[in-house]
């Protein structure tokens, strides 16, 4: 399965709830913070949602 490197890159202040819930879920919570997934279904809704928030690359393996 492919590996992607999420980064946050703008603010969750001002921005709904909905949207922090969905930063939290993914790892994220603070500027320039980065996790990794595995790209499902899931995950891609959730990038989505937030991609004016985060930066999305391939992880490297």
């Amino acid at each position: 399965m492919e590996r992607i490197k999420i980064t946050q890159v703008k603010s969750m202040i001002d921005r709904p709830k909905r949207q922090k819930d969905t930063l939290k879920a993914l790892g994220l919570g603070r500027i320039n913070k980065s996790s990794e997934h595995n790209l499902t279904p899931q995950i891609k809704g959730m990038i989505n949602k937030v991609s004016h928030l985060v930066v999305v690359e391939e992880a490297d393996n």
